[in-house]
């Protein structure tokens, strides 16, 4: 499949946001945060009802998972903290990392089977202007004690467990890579390696895999989706012509629709002024696991 994202060929189910980030299928619900304004949101693409607020952080808010108390965690960038939404709607600290990391944290996964979370942290100051540095990838236990579990990526971004697998594989959005991790019994990750270098400009940011084990993965700076499998081959691409493509999801009812989150810049400056953010749908022949 080789399309370009347009009326055409896609519907969108969120518009006027502005940057939207951590798409998640959950429950039913297509799950996002809204990074620039810190709020996190879910929809009924279905009904395509007005988005329920669910959460809302201090500054940016980037990653979304759950825990295995059916906890709600947010990665809330600026703190560097990951807040938990409990249950009844309050929230709280689940994990710190103001003490450890003095960059932006950024995407984050759960693990599944242990309920262990992986997150990022941009490694220098991106929007500050500073000089680019490699950065860490963080494991958080259930418990919420942080520990380093990987450094030197190249600004380290979305990640996934490959189904079946304990394999992590993490985008490196400046590296132009995805690099694959084993997860070891007690959350450690051993056996670093290249998963798949991208095409040449290539910016890998948001990621999700499907039941065959080929992650979509969002090219920021050329405004593509690919899905690529392990090796590097591109299998399929969807074309965002002047977009940024931020983030996707696999999800629907027989998970097959790939929820692609665009906008027309990444400046904070830039989508407060034009709230050009959404979210499209396009139909997919591998669902998600």
């Amino acid at each position: 499949m080789h399309i370009t994202l347009d009326p055409t060929t896609a519907t969108d189910v969120v518009t006027g946001i502005r940057f939207p980030e951590g798409n998640r299928w959950h429950d039913g619900r297509l799950w996002y945060a809204d990074m620039h304004t810190g709020e996190v949101f879910s929809i009924d693409p279905a009904t395509i009802d007005a988005p329920r607020l669910e959460a809302s952080v201090d500054g940016q808010s980037s990653g979304l998972g759950w825990l295995g108390d059916g906890r709600l965690v947010v990665s809330a960038m600026e703190s560097r903290t990951i807040v938990a939404v409990e249950l009844d709607g309050s929230q709280g600290v689940f994990a710190d990392l103001s003490g450890i990391e003095s960059s932006l944290v950024n995407d984050l996964v759960v693990d599944d089977v242990t309920g262990r979370t992986y997150i990022g942290a941009f490694g220098y100051d991106l929007y500050g202007g500073e000089e680019l540095r490699p950065g860490p990838l963080y494991v958080v236990e259930p418990d919420g004690a942080v520990r380093l579990a990987a450094d030197g990526l190249v600004f380290p971004n979305s990640a996934n467990v490959l189904p079946g697998t304990r394999t992590l594989v993490v985008s490196e959005t400046w590296g132009g890579r995805l690099t694959a991790f084993d997860i070891q019994a007690d959350g450690s990750l051993t056996g670093r390696r290249e998963w798949a270098v991208l095409p040449q400009g290539v910016t890998p940011d948001g990621s999700t895999v499907d039941a065959e084990g080929a992650v979509w993965v969002c090219s920021v700076d050329t405004g593509e989706f690919l899905r690529v499998v392990e090796g590097g081959e591109v299998t399929d691409r969807i074309d965002a012509p002047g977009r940024c493509a931020v983030d996707c999801a696999l999800g629907g009812p027989d998970g097959r629709t790939l929820y692609l989150a665009t906008a027309d810049s990444y400046d904070p400056a830039t989508t407060a002024r034009t709230r050009a953010g959404r979210i499209s749908a396009v139909r997919v022949t591998v669902p998600g696991p």
